[in-house]
């Protein structure tokens, strides 16, 4: 399993329309989103290499933690909706009417 992981990273790092230095940006943004902390150690070292900069690289992390964030929000908003609360005045929504059954 190893062997075909490595083959496919080879062929992902190929010269293509992306350069090497974006490359490892997405990388870098792959490895926050995936809890990957050795792939981020050495993403950000490539990255370096590569030319990017402190900025880009912090760049990447805060486009990296809003996405990350809002996953977070929408995922809250299905828990609020559910147990019908808002989130932060910790009252209750309104009940929605809702249709009886005949079985009720």
């Amino acid at each position: 399993m190893r062997k075909i992981y490595f083959q496919f990273y080879q062929e992902t790092y190929k010269s293509s329309v992306l350069d090497r230095k974006t490359k490892e940006l997405i990388a870098i943004a792959a490895s926050l989103a995936t809890h990957c902390k050795g792939c981020l150690e050495g993403h950000i070292k490539k990255a370096l290499k590569y030319g990017a900069t402190k900025e880009e690289l912090s760049e990447t992390i805060a486009i990296t933690m809003g996405v990350s964030a809002a996953s977070i929000v929408d995922l809250t908003d299905i828990a609020a909706e559910n147990l019908r609360i808002r989130h932060f005045d910790g009252t209750r929504a309104p009940e929605e009417p809702r249709e009886v059954s005949p079985e009720e």
